[in-house]
């Protein structure tokens, strides 16, 4: 069976119609999404339109779970913590129906499947956290120390827009797929995962998909809250994400 798993949309819907168009190519039989929909990017409203019409499984991102509880205290949080991206969650909430934050608040945080006699382990960003960075290079015990306790053969994740693997001693293998709509690689291609997986034995390629991050930029900037020049100039050209 072949599988192609995307995170991090950030209603990027220029960036998520060109990875499909990949995943097609590559005939996957289906798509499971890491989350984080919707936040700070060019299209809420087009996004959620589009993903409601898709025969996705999709976890929950911690952005997902910020708009779905949005009120003064994820606010002020925000504000205190990350002031452009308050901003961005003030905007977004201008255009979030009751219908769709009832969607994100449902979508499970977690999600365990056997695809082919592998277990595999989705989650956002890590088994402990929604927020949790595996980002590379870190030590290999850190990572190992993440998983403790999981017993999947291949545990998959998201949340920092950077693709990255792991293979620990236990022989469980990890995987950030990177991001669909936000990517902070030194080249921002629109990056995800195709995984093969056949009678326990499973083969992961990071897939990295070009589309019009002008056009996008263009479109989130249009939305003309504090800050959205700043978020689509990382579209273009992004800040890359360190330990």
């Amino acid at each position: 069976m072949r599988v192609a798993v995307i995170s991090d949309i950030h209603a990027n819907l220029i960036a998520l119609q060109e990875v499909l168009k990949d995943i097609e190519n590559e005939k996957c039989e289906h798509i499971i999404c890491l989350g984080d929909l919707i936040l700070a990017g060019p299209q809420p409203i087009s996004i959620m339109d589009f993903i409601h019409q898709q025969n996705w499984t999709i976890i929950q991102g911690n952005t997902d779970k910020l708009i779905a509880e949005y009120g003064s205290e994820i606010l002020e949080m925000m504000k205190e913590k990350y002031p452009v991206m308050a901003n961005a969650i003030v905007d977004d909430m201008n255009y979030v129906t009751e219908e769709t934050q009832n969607f994100l608040k449902e979508l499970p945080p977690q999600l365990e499947m056997d695809i082919d006699g592998v277990k595999i382990l989705f989650v956002h960003g890590s088994p402990r956290a929604n927020n949790e960075d595996i980002l590379p290079n870190r030590p290999l015990e850190e990572i190992e120390e993440i998983v403790a306790g999981c017993d999947a053969d291949l545990i998959l994740c998201g949340h920092t827009h950077i693709p990255c693997g792991y293979q620990t001693h236990s022989k469980q293998t990890v995987v950030n797929v990177g991001s669909v709509g936000r990517p902070m690689t030194p080249t921002p291609l629109a990056c995800y995962v195709v995984i093969d997986l056949e009678n326990g034995i499973f083969n992961i390629r990071h897939k990295f998909v070009d589309y019009d991050r002008e056009k996008a930029a263009e479109q989130l900037r249009a939305r003309s809250f504090e800050g959205a020049d700043k978020l689509a100039e990382l579209l273009i050209n992004p800040v890359i994400r360190h330990i």
